[in-house]
């Protein structure tokens, strides 16, 4: 299950990636560059969904939603969706 402290990580992977600045992209998304700062460095108790979706849509990520399940991915499925994760960041 995701939660907001591996949210923020791969928030501040992709904008550094991006090569933009926190200050860039708060503007870019139209929040706080304060409100970045704390959900990077795992600081932020919340967030609203329309602010996280701001976001991302700035980043080109996106949430996706699921079946839950009690199984445990294993070695080498997450070896491959990391293939397939960096695979999709040389595209781009």
């Amino acid at each position: 299950m995701l939660d907001l402290f591996y949210i923020g990580s791969q928030i501040a992977e992709h904008r550094k990636k991006s090569k933009l600045s926190q200050t860039a992209l708060a503007r870019k998304a139209g929040i706080s560059r304060a409100t970045i700062d704390a959900l990077e460095n795992g600081r932020s108790g919340e967030m609203g969904f329309s602010k996280l979706t701001k976001l991302l849509a700035v980043l080109g990520l996106e949430l996706k939603l699921q079946a839950a399940s009690s199984v445990r991915p294993t070695l080498d499925e997450l070896l491959k969706e990391d293939r397939d994760d960096q695979s999709v960041d040389r595209r781009r």
